[in-house]
């Protein structure tokens, strides 16, 4: 009986962290929008302009780290740089490039769609509230000034 328990309990284990992680993150997406809400003071036809963009950005942004951290698992099982050829490092390296290169392709697709559909002051509180949700963000989860448990 014993050995089933500690098999299950092996089996199950990864489900319930990775359920917990999912559950911060939607935590944190919530925080995140009440924060935008708040900071964007958005009327209600710049709201209805702003938040379907925003969705499909960050259905957008959330596929590529998906596709990048499933490359980058790889990539970190490797133990040494040494133990792989010249080539691979450089597949690794180059392939890093490539992910940064489309994450700023979303970037600039969705800065040309906010700002072609709404005020470019809008616009510009979006940035500066992305920036300060950061930093707030960091000292709510990171252990910065102002840290809470």
């Amino acid at each position: 009986m014993k050995p089933i328990l500690v098999a299950s309990l092996l089996f199950f284990i990864p489900m319930f962290i990775q359920a917990q992680d999912r559950g911060q993150n939607q935590e944190i997406e919530a925080y995140k929008v009440a924060w935008l809400t708040q900071k964007l003071d958005l009327s209600p036809e710049e709201a209805k302009i702003f938040w379907p963009i925003y969705n499909d950005w960050q259905r957008e942004q959330m596929a590529l780290r998906k596709e990048r951290f499933q490359n980058l698992i790889s990539f970190r099982k490797t133990t040494e740089i040494d133990d792989l050829s010249d080539s691979q490092v450089q597949a690794l390296i180059t392939n890093e490039f490539n992910f940064k290169q489309r994450d700023l392709n979303i970037e600039k697709k969705y800065y040309n769609l906010l700002k072609s559909s709404l005020p470019i002051k809008v616009v510009g509180k979006y940035y500066r509230a992305q920036e300060t949700f950061k930093k707030e963000l960091l000292s709510r989860y990171g252990g910065g000034p102002g840290h809470k448990n």
